[in-house]
Order: C-alpha cells, then sequence, then structure tokens
C-alpha cells in the first residue's frame, strides 16, 4: 500500500511543489509526460510549478501521489459505462456485491476494479489451458526422446532421459498479458480492498511478464471461439499496461512512473464517433471519408501541407428520400453548456460546412458534453449576401446510458 502524500488538482489547474518533493527521475518523467500534452512543468522561484493539461488519472511518483480529477463531475458506474462505450469493449460485468463508486483515486480505481470484475469470472469459469512444449528431463520416457540432447549431456547414460512433451497448461499468453496487468493494478489502488482482491486474484494467474513483453502480447492475440471470452479483461488489462487511455494516449516512451491517465478530449471524441456513425444508421445514414483525396487541405505555405478534418461525417437521408449534404460533426470538450461557442471554433466548423457542402446555407454539428441535461441549440452565420451557415450545438447528458444519447442525437439531426 503506498504511503506517499497525495497532490490533487483537477484539469487544467497548476500547484506549486518545492524542489525537494520531485526526485530527478520525476522530473525526467514529467518532462516525458509533457512531451504528450498530459501535463505541464515549470520551474519558478520556489521550486516547480505543475499544470494539469485535459488529463485525469493517478501518477505515482517517488515522493507523492498526483491524482487530477476530471472537470466534469460523473458519477463512477455512468463514467465507467461511457468509457466502455468508447473503447468499444464487451460490458463490464457488474456485480451486485461491489459498489461502482468514484474512490479517492477515481477513475485508476474504477479501471482496476473492471480488470478484477473480469478476471475474476475467468477464474470462476477455468482458465484456458493450451499445449506447451517442454524439454525437461524424466526418469521415464515421456512424449518424444531427444537423442541429441541425452547424446550430449549425459553421455548416453539411460538413468534420466531428456525428453519433448507437450502438456496442457494455463502458462499461455492469454492468461500471462492477465498477470501482468492485475500487478500492475495493485500500485495504482490505494483502497486496502481493492488492493486484497487483486491479490487474490492475481495468484490464479501466469506469473507476471514485463508490461513491454506483455503489451506485445496483446497486438498479436487474435479472438477466436476458445479464447473470445477474454477480449473484455485484455481490454482492461491494455488500458492498465499503457497508463490509460482510449487509443494508446501514454505510451512508455521514456516513462516508468506507475500511473493510469485518460486525455478527456480523445475520450469523449470516441464516444461522440459511435454515437454519431449509431445514430446515421439508425436513420438510414452513413459516415463517409473525411481525409485524403476527400478531406480539405492547404497548400502552398511554409513547411508541410495542412488539413482540416471532422470528427465524423455523415451523410443522412433527406425528408422526401433524397440525399442532404454531408453533414460535419466535431466533438468539443467545453463547457458550451456554461459559456458561448468560441470564435475558434465557429470558424473551424464554419470551413467544415462550406467545404463539404453543395448547397447554402451549409450546416455543421458541436457535440458536447452536459452533465446532468441534455440541450439543442440552433447558430445562424450571417454574412453580407445572407447566411452562410447553420451551427448544431447539442449538448449530450453525461448522466445518462449512451444508447439514450444515440436515439436524442438520431431525433435532433433529423
Amino acid at each position: 500500500m503506498p504511503d506517499r502524500p497525495v497532490v490533487r488538482l483537477a484539469e487544467y489547474q497548476s500547484v506549486p511543489l518545492t524542489r525537494d518533493r520531485l526526485t530527478p527521475r520525476d522530473v525526467d518523467r514529467l518532462h516525458a509526460l509533457q512531451a504528450h500534452d498530459c501535463v505541464t512543468l515549470s520551474a519558478d522561484h520556489s521550486g516547480w510549478r505543475l499544470k494539469a493539461e485535459s488529463t485525469v488519472g493517478v501518477l505515482v511518483l517517488d515522493r507523492l501521489r498526483l491524482v487530477i480529477e476530471p472537470k466534469f463531475a460523473i458519477a463512477g458506474d455512468r463514467l465507467m459505462s461511457w468509457l466502455d462505450y468508447a473503447l468499444d469493449a464487451p460490458r463490464p460485468l457488474w456485480s451486485p456485491t461491489r459498489r461502482w463508486a468514484t474512490r479517492p483515486d477515481g477513475y485508476a480505481e474504477l479501471v482496476a476494479t473492471a480488470l478484477l470484475e473480469q478476471c475474476e469470472h475467468l477464474v470462476r469459469d477455468g482458465l484456458r489451458r493450451d499445449y506447451i512444449r517442454r524439454e525437461t528431463v524424466e526418469p521415464v520416457l515421456r512424449g518424444r526422446f531427444d537423442v541429441a540432447a541425452q547424446a550430449v549431456r549425459r553421455y548416453g547414460q539411460l538413468d534420466r532421459l531428456h525428453v519433448r512433451a507437450f502438456d496442457r497448461e494455463s502458462d499461455i499468453w492469454d492468461n500471462r498479458v492477465l498477470g501482468t496487468a492485475l500487478r500492475a493494478a495493485l500500485r495504482l489502488t490505494t483502497h486496502s480492498g481493492l488492493a486484497r482482491d487483486l491479490h487474490g486474484v492475481a495468484e490464479f494467474f501466469p506469473p507476471a511478464t514485463s508490461p513491454a513483453a506483455a503489451l506485445h502480447a496483446l497486438d498479436r492475440i487474435r479472438y477466436t471461439r476458445l479464447n473470445a471470452r477474454y477480449r473484455a479483461a485484455h481490454t482492461w488489462a491494455r488500458l492498465i499496461l499503457r497508463g490509460g487511455g482510449v487509443s494508446d494516449l501514454l505510451t512508455d516512451r521514456g516513462t516508468a512512473a506507475d500511473g493510469l491517465l485518460l486525455r478527456m478530449p480523445a475520450l469523449w471524441e470516441a464516444v461522440v464517433r459511435r454515437l454519431a456513425v449509431e445514430a446515421a444508421a439508425r436513420h438510414g445514414g452513413r459516415v463517409l471519408p473525411s481525409g485524403g483525396g476527400a478531406g480539405i487541405t492547404v497548400r502552398g505555405d511554409l513547411g508541410n501541407t495542412s488539413a482540416f478534418r471532422p470528427d465524423v461525417l455523415l451523410e443522412l437521408p433527406g425528408r422526401s428520400g433524397s440525399t442532404r449534404s454531408p453533414l460535419p460533426v466535431d466533438a468539443k470538450y467545453k463547457r458550451y453548456d456554461r459559456h458561448s461557442v468560441s470564435a475558434a471554433d465557429v470558424h473551424q466548423l464554419l470551413t467544415y460546412a462550406a467545404g463539404y457542402s453543395a448547397y447554402a446555407p451549409a450546416s455543421a454539428v458541436i457535440v458536447h458534453p452536459q452533465p446532468g441535461g441534455r440541450a439543442h441549440r440552433l447558430l445562424e452565420i450571417n454574412g453580407p449576401r445572407g447566411m452562410l451557415s447553420t451551427l448544431h450545438v447539442i449538448g449530450i447528458d453525461t448522466a445518462t446510458h449512451p444508447e439514450q444519447a444515440v436515439a436524442w442525437v438520431g431525433n435532433t439531426l433529423l
């Protein structure tokens, strides 16, 4: 159980740290995370100033435990449902005896609990076993006799036999990566009950390997009917071992700190992409490519060619059965339930609308999180010659289940 003092801050907040609270190794770790835009560490007259970006979770350093809390207050069970939805993972097995509440370490302990639930289920059903080739020395012949090893190592003596045999064992990569993730999750939690349960179930899995080897194995695993039940557990294991994220947001590129960090804008973009795709499909629409030759590009400037690309580009049916102009949809992890849409976002969506629409006025959509309610407002962008575009600003209630949000988004857009 870690006994380091806890430093708490919210997204985009900063805290001062005296110079003795960070070791040189901590400074290297934080600078590596700064390269990923997760935190910002700068020196000042009193020591250091640490600023959180749009990243939440827990980071265990040598002399302190850093906990970054989200600016949106979301209940633990609802946060897990949205994270599960963004990952497009099989639904976690909710235990009626375990409360899915946000504990002091918030997101990190919730992911560890999800991994624990899936691993407990696998243990109850029996871990998968497969045939593994072993080269052993036995008193009797078992499997295939290794003539070369017998001649070279025992000089032809037959009191002990070198054999090659295949045994059905649970020490396979399907299980080994989970053993590694369970032991990694132990370092993240401060809750005694959760730590005890993680330690208990880890005893059923093979010894841990290195996180890098486990991640490499996870990338190579292919699912069949034999190991399909492992998919959910592997999803949460990958999240633990990569240090958080929906799409490899924090890699082990020089960072050795124990942590689980989630970049919230990337999570929200993944949620909105799936929401938009499912909402369009329910009404006969489809997703259009928005990159490559179909994208909006800028050429002729200094440096490389730049591009404008919305998070999702939808093609929706018209009211009379005709096809409407492509509709760009962009996710914004901002409090647009409290503030007006920024000029930069209006300019960005106006570019999308003008670039993809064949008719005027063009339309585009912003989808933002809105705890405790849902909302839809329509902005009109006018020029000297009339209306240029309409901008739908849709607030999704983060306290609801994603399936409810899908139905509402579809009805709103149509």
